[in-house]
């Protein structure tokens, strides 16, 4: 019996690839759909003792999707505003900045420090006033 090694996407009972080790082998992930899959490795030995390894990995061939105004298992009452915006890599020659980011709400960290900071340099120009 010869050394070989199966690869198998998902839960798909036939290999999509089969090669004797050492081997080198590319994946084509622009023919797989977006999401969560498994890759999975059978390894047989010359003597029928077979290991098995999975790797999980995620797809993202197609546009980025940016959602905000809900959050994953919020708890949502009444009307909800949500701003939907998806982009991706269409023309590989130029990049159009113009709508390629989701406008977010600064953060409320950011404003606590600035209202010290400001806080601070009026203490210190009243405090030091001559």
């Amino acid at each position: 019996m010869e050394k070989t090694v199966k690869i198998f996407l998902d839960d798909v009972k036939t290999p999509i690839k089969e090669m004797h080790p050492p081997a080198n082998f590319q994946l084509d992930t622009t023919q797989i759909a977006d999401g969560p899959h498994t890759l999975t490795m059978v390894a047989t030995s010359s003597d029928g003792v077979k290991g098995i390894k999975k790797v999980d990995f995620v797809v993202r061939n197609g546009p980025e999707i940016e959602l905000v105004g809900m959050k994953h298992n919020d708890v949502l009452s009444e009307q909800v505003d949500l701003s939907i915006n998806a982009y991706g890599s269409e023309s590989k020659e130029n990049f159009i900045v113009a709508g390629s980011e989701t406008p977010k709400a600064v953060p409320a960290w950011l404003w606590v420090i600035i209202i010290c900071f400001i806080s601070w340099g009026a203490f210190y120009l009243i405090s030091n006033w001559n």
